[in-house]
């Protein structure tokens, strides 16, 4: 019983940082995954465990967002139809592709993602983008955002929500609000395929999940809030926090492998 409440003393706390920031501008797992491990939970577990309750958690997130009418269902629903085939395939990928590998190619990329946000000065909607791209040009890049960024989640993970922001406001003209809407439908889609997988595979501790959904619905539900209410100006401050910690992850990773 000691070590029990020990391990919900630490993860319960992060988990619910972990909903908050996720809920803003995604990359929460970077807080919430590394809990579960610091608590002494098994690396297959933590990741099973952490995935119920992100999912909880996003799905509340997704409401708030619903609610205050800042989905573009015409985008979210495809890209969760990518975002399903994507995170599904994705484990699969990444048994074929070295972490090596994968890590260089996400430390090349995040400081134009960076850049690209720092230099672009207002990220709003447009719609006129949207008309121009044509029904099928639409349709694909919407597919496509959420199964390339899908398989990310499969194959690595942190960000997702980030980098699907940063894509619905970069190739479809979303604001940051309602990029952040479509995100959180999108990341629940990717994240509902994982989590059947590894509750198939029995990988998921629910005596600490539970506890841990609560904790990541609560940040989750006043992260989205915040951000709604905020507008784009928080979301920018997160997602530039995110990538940072992205940076500093994966280029760690490098460092000591």
């Amino acid at each position: 019983m000691g070590e029990y409440l020990k391990s919900l003393l630490i993860i319960c706390p992060l988990v619910f940082t972990a909903g908050f920031v996720d809920a803003i501008a995604g990359g929460g797992g970077l807080i919430s995954l590394p809990a579960y491990l610091f608590a002494g939970v098994p690396s297959h577990m933590a990741i099973g465990t952490n995935k119920f309750a992100m999912s909880i958690g996003t799905a509340t997130a997704s409401a708030n967002y619903i609610r205050a009418k800042k989905v573009n269902f015409s985008i979210a629903i495809w890209s969760m139809l990518g975002a399903l085939v994507g995170a599904a395939t994705g484990s699969r990928i990444a048994l074929l592709i070295s972490d090596r590998v994968l890590t260089m190619m996400m430390v090349g990329a995040l400081p134009v993602v960076a850049v690209f946000i720092a230099t672009r000065k207002e990220l709003r909607s447009d719609d006129i983008q949207r008309k121009e791209m044509g029904r099928m040009r639409f349709l694909i890049t919407c597919i496509a955002i959420g199964l390339f960024i899908g398989m990310y989640d499969g194959m690595i993970g942190p960000g997702t929500g980030t980098f699907m922001i940063l894509a619905f406001t970069s190739l479809l003209g979303l604001d940051l609000v309602t990029s952040s809407g479509c995100a959180k439908l999108s990341n629940l889609a990717s994240n509902m395929a994982s989590l059947c997988v590894f509750a198939i595979s029995g990988q998921i501790n629910f005596s600490l999940g539970i506890p841990a959904a609560i904790c990541t619905t609560l940040g989750a539900f006043l992260g989205s809030r915040l951000a709604i209410k905020g507008g784009s100006r928080y979301i920018r401050i997160i997602i530039f926090l995110v990538l940072a910690m992205l940076f500093v992850k994966f280029g760690y990773e490098l460092l000591v492998k």
